[in-house]
């Protein structure tokens, strides 16, 4: 029997789930050579993307910017 969009998944219904669509922008960066080598090292330590890894470095730095 093939489970139905009611079947619970890690303790949601998955008609709980609501899908949001983050407003996204591509844009092209430059970065130093010995920069974007420590970021591949990084990403892949953590196992996560360079995009995401560059957007939560952002973010973080956007955060804590003191002015």
């Amino acid at each position: 029997m093939r489970p139905n969009l009611n079947t619970i998944i890690k303790g949601a219904r998955m008609n709980d789930f609501k899908p949001i669509k983050q407003e996204k922008t591509v844009i092209s960066i430059r970065l130093d050579t010995e920069v974007l080598k420590k970021v591949d090292e990084l990403s892949g330590e953590t196992d996560i993307s360079r995009n995401e890894l560059i957007v939560q470095c952002i973010e973080y730095a956007l955060k804590n910017f003191k002015r």
